[in-house]
């Protein structure tokens, strides 16, 4: 039987993901704001950030659950694998 650890985020490196994306947000934000553009050329690369971090965000989190999902298949396979085994040497 496969024994699986759970990996935990130190809490520093959680601070410093989220320091970094708020550093960037802010970077991109105030570099917008003081690009010599009208106005809504500068909404619209305003609009096109913020879709970016959104599909970002969603590819992430889509990445994962098909990760997840796998796992979780490979493991019930790997349960279903261990007791057609134990049922095999029993007889």
């Amino acid at each position: 039987m496969t024994t699986e650890t759970n990996h935990q985020h130190s809490g520093a490196w959680v601070s410093f993901t989220y320091g970094s994306f708020i550093a960037s947000a802010a970077m991109v934000a105030v570099g917008i704001l003081f690009m010599p553009m009208d106005f809504w050329m500068k909404g619209y690369l305003a609009m096109g950030v913020v879709m970016l971090v959104q599909s970002c965000v969603t590819c992430t989190k889509t990445m994962r659950d098909v990760h997840e999902g796998r796992r979780m298949h490979n493991r019930i396979e790997d349960a279903r694998t261990e007791r057609l085994l134990m049922s095999v040497g029993k007889d």
